[in-house]
């Protein structure tokens, strides 16, 4: 298994949670190694206009590897970067991969960043949330959410507005969640078991 470096993300914690839950992920940008892999997983933090500059140069390999039909995992600033744009400082393509748009929360009594533990709530049956209860808590920092139809929602969010915490692609292959899995308990080592057991 593969975590994507390319530049942003939250690389460490991600890894030590995948090898809690049994995997032995390595942290590579290497299109070898990333084509070769059994499942990627894509993580992020910052600004989506520098994950899409950073990404540039392997787009076209994410691209093959996710035509592979094998596990993808964006997370946060990963999912994210799997849909069509973002409104994040200037409207900015994104991967495509997923077909809905970033936006920022509205400016009102809402917090921004959205931060912290919120319950989610299950849309559709998909193995990554194999034994995960409805309204389970899990933990957010963002502050700009993604807007897709339900059949790309696994798992939506209420913060001042429904959101799509959790999406899908049609092959059910790409995976993303904005919470970070890695840092919501027992619940997000559980997501991360269900994604290395699909790999």
């Amino acid at each position: 298994m593969v975590i994507l470096d390319y530049g942003l993300g939250n690389l460490r914690s991600v890894q030590k949670g995948l090898e809690h839950v049994g995997a032995i992920p390595i942290i590579s940008g290497d299109p070898e190694e990333v084509l070769g892999a059994d499942g990627v997983i894509l993580p992020g933090v910052g600004a989506f206009v520098d994950a899409m500059r950073y990404l540039a140069p392997i787009v076209g390999i994410i691209k093959e590897y996710v035509q592979s039909g094998k596990p993808m995992l964006g997370i946060c600033l990963g999912q994210q970067v799997l849909m069509s744009s973002s409104e994040e400082g200037k409207l900015t393509d994104g991967l495509n991969i997923i077909s809905g748009k970033v936006l920022r929360f509205p400016k009102s009594e809402l917090k921004v960043p959205h931060m912290g533990w919120n319950t989610i709530g299950i849309k559709q049956d998909h193995p990554l949330f194999e034994g995960i209860s409805e309204n389970s808590f899990v933990y957010f920092v963002h502050s700009y959410y993604v807007d897709t139809v339900s059949e790309n929602t696994l798992a939506s969010c209420n913060y001042g507005l429904e959101f799509s915490a959790s999406v899908v692609n049609s092959k059910g292959n790409v995976m993303g969640t904005q919470f970070h899995p890695e840092k919501s308990g027992a619940t997000g080592l559980k997501i991360l078991k269900n994604f290395v057991e699909m790999c």
